[in-house]
């Protein structure tokens, strides 16, 4: 009996490694590979093919396990785009993702506490915008409206899940709407913030989406714990934060430098 237990707690630290390995492989390999073919098709077949598990079931939980996997999706995908625009020279943006890409495999991503649910939440919103600013910044708003509504979907589909609520159909596809709508409004006057020659580039758009999910998370989850009131001592703190952060962007920080669109 001792020796089974032995085994099997030693299969189980040489799983955890390959595991980890695994993992820093698909992180480092797929902005790696993106950056030296200069095209985004490898690396996105990466992430999905690491997300195989999703059809090694019933093709009856093919669509529940699709959904269920939508951030991870979002984020894989957010970090290979992104650095695809950044170009094919290596620069820091690119260590930066390949190492924040590692860190989401292995630490982020297996959690599924309601604050690791918020973290991941908003982090897919906030790659998933700036990738889809990239991309789409010069081309028709209809791309960027439709990419914020899916990204603000599955983003709160997301956090909802976690939390058990079994109600939120309607409440997901208002957060996308939001995101569009939000979207539309700023692809008029898209304003991102670069750093040096980093490569690193952080659309305005990004944090004010990424905020606002920040503020809806925080407005549902008291709404939830006081059985549908909202308890406005928990909320105003990070409401006034997050509203003063917005001014501050737009009055201040909105120079026509910064302007992707500005020839």
């Amino acid at each position: 009996m001792a020796d089974y237990v032995l085994i099997r707690k030693s299969r189980n630290v040489i799983s955890s490694i390959l595991h980890v390995i695994l993992n820093i492989l698909l992180g480092v390999g797929s902005i790696a590979i993106t950056v030296i073919t200069g095209s985004w098709i490898l690396g996105l077949i990466l992430v999905l093919i690491s997300k195989w598990r999703i059809f090694a079931v019933r093709p009856r939980y093919w669509w529940l396990n699709i959904m269920s996997s939508l951030v991870d999706l979002i984020v894989g995908a957010s970090f290979v785009l992104i650095a695809f625009c950044s170009g094919r020279s290596w620069l820091i943006v690119h260590t930066i993702l390949a190492m924040a890409y590692t860190l989401w495999l292995i630490f982020l991503k297996p959690r599924s506490s309601e604050l690791a649910a918020e973290m991941q939440s908003l982090i897919a919103v906030f790659l998933g915008t700036t990738a889809v600013t990239m991309l789409f910044a010069s081309s028709d708003s209809i791309f960027m409206v439709i990419s914020c509504f899916f990204i603000g979907f599955a983003a709160s589909r997301h956090l909802l899940v976690q939390a058990d609520d079994n109600e939120f159909g309607l409440l997901t596809y208002s957060c996308g709407l939001v995101a569009a709508e939000i979207a539309w409004m700023c692809n008029s006057w898209l304003i991102v913030y670069t750093f040096g020659n980093t490569g690193i580039i952080v659309p305005q758009l990004s944090v004010i989406l990424t905020i606002f999910a920040f503020i809806s998370g925080r407005v549902y989850r008291s709404s939830i714990k006081h059985d549908g009131k909202i308890q406005l001592s928990e909320i105003t703190t990070p409401l006034i934060f997050s509203i003063l952060v917005v001014v501050m962007l737009v009055i201040w920080f909105s120079n026509p430098i910064f302007d992707v669109i500005d020839g």
